[in-house]
C-alpha cells in the first residue's frame, strides 16, 4: 500500500479511537474497519495482523461487559439506570456539545435512581457506581482499540 494510503488508515484509525472517547461515533467499529480495509489493499501478511487486531478488539469487547456487569452488579444498580443516562446524554450532547454527553449521562443516572430509590443519597451512590461502570467500559474498549491499533503500526511499517 503507498504512503498516503496508510496514512489514511491512520487518520481513520485516529478518529476511531476518538469515537471510543467522546462516543459520537462507533469508535471501535470504524478502527476494525479501517485496518480490514487496509488489510484488503495490502494483502498477504495484512491478513495476519487484521486477524490479531480482530481478536484483541473482540478479547476487549466481551471483556467490557463482564467487568462492567461486576460493578453494576456490586453497587446493585439496573441496567435500566445505565440506559436511561445514555439516551439522556445522547440528547445532552446535541444540547450542549461533548459536555452535554457526560452532563447529561449523570443526570439521566441520577433521575432513574432516585425514581426507584427514592433517596437522594442511594441515587447519588447509583449514579456514582454506573458512571463507575462507563468509565470501566470506555477504558477497557479504549485500551484494546489501542493495542490493535499498535499492532497495525508495527505491520503497516513492517508490511
Amino acid at each position: 500500500m503507498p504512503l498516503y494510503g496508510d496514512v489514511i488508515v491512520g487518520v481513520c484509525i485516529l478518529i476511531g479511537l476518538l469515537g471510543i472517547v467522546v462516543p459520537v461515533l462507533p469508535g471501535t467499529l470504524v478502527v476494525v474497519v479501517s485496518i480490514l480495509v487496509w488489510a484488503i489493499v495490502a494483502g498477504g501478511w495484512a491478513w495476519l495482523i487484521f486477524g490479531i487486531a480482530a481478536v484483541l478488539i473482540a478479547t476487549s469487547e466481551v471483556i467490557k461487559y463482564v467487568l462492567a456487569g461486576r460493578v453494576m452488579r456490586r453497587h446493585e444498580i439496573p441496567n435500566r439506570t445505565v440506559l436511561v443516562g445514555a439516551v439522556v446524554g445522547i440528547v445532552g450532547f446535541f444540547v450542549v456539545p461533548v459536555i452535554g454527553l457526560f452532563i447529561g449521562f449523570i443526570a439521566g443516572a441520577m433521575v432513574s435512581e432516585l425514581i426507584r430509590t427514592r433517596s437522594t443519597a442511594a441515587a447519588w451512590r447509583g449514579t456514582v457506581g454506573a458512571t463507575k461502570a462507563s468509565a470501566v467500559t470506555i477504558g477497557i474498549e479504549l485500551l484494546g482499540a489501542l493495542l490493535a491499533s499498535g499492532v497495525w503500526l508495527a505491520g503497516a511499517i513492517a508490511v
